[in-house]
């Protein structure tokens, strides 16, 4: 059974979701990267430095057990090794981009908390990542998987989940 859970994936793919879900089943703490990086207050968002970042994700890393979840390569590849189990969700394309319009409305409605202001500027962002992952980080994720192929899966829709 796998204690040490990462999820990875562009925005959109459901990673905070499948996150949620896995933590109330096996009773284990999610970690999004996100706030591994970010200090979240009142008065908005700011960036922590690597250092505190690194002591946050150090911090996450000495737990018996994780759900670790988020987009970000490079400076979390000791997550991916860490891991007992990693998830790539990559659903098709045109399933993301419904699914950040969708979250992104419903935020700016306020019927779904979000954990960063939800500005147009946020959303352009979002695309933009998302053209990222598709043209350059798919790869490098792929290349990942490929290490430890008996630990990892990839995941492209609902219905290989079992949802």
């Amino acid at each position: 059974m796998a204690n040490k859970i990462r999820i990875v994936g562009s925005v959109g793919s459901g990673k905070t979701t499948l996150s949620r879900k896995l933590a109330l089943q096996k009773e284990i703490d999610t970690y999004s990267l996100d706030d591994v990086v970010w200090s979240r207050g009142s008065e908005g968002d700011i960036r922590n430095s690597d250092e505190q970042r690194d002591a946050i994700l150090s911090h996450i890393l000495l737990q018996p057990s994780w759900i670790i979840e988020g987009s970000h390569l490079g400076w979390s590849m000791k997550t991916f090794e860490e891991a007992d189990q990693i998830i790539f969700l990559h659903p098709w394309l045109l399933t993301r981009i419904y699914r950040i319009s969708y979250r992104f409305f419903k935020q700016k409605r306020g019927f779904e908390e979000a954990s960063y202001t939800p500005t147009w500027r946020m959303f352009g962002q979002m695309f933009k990542w998302t053209y990222q992952y598709e043209t350059i980080y798919k790869k490098q994720v792929r290349d990942i998987l490929k290490k430890s192929p008996e630990n990892s899966i990839e995941i492209r829709d609902d219905k290989e989940l079992g949802a």
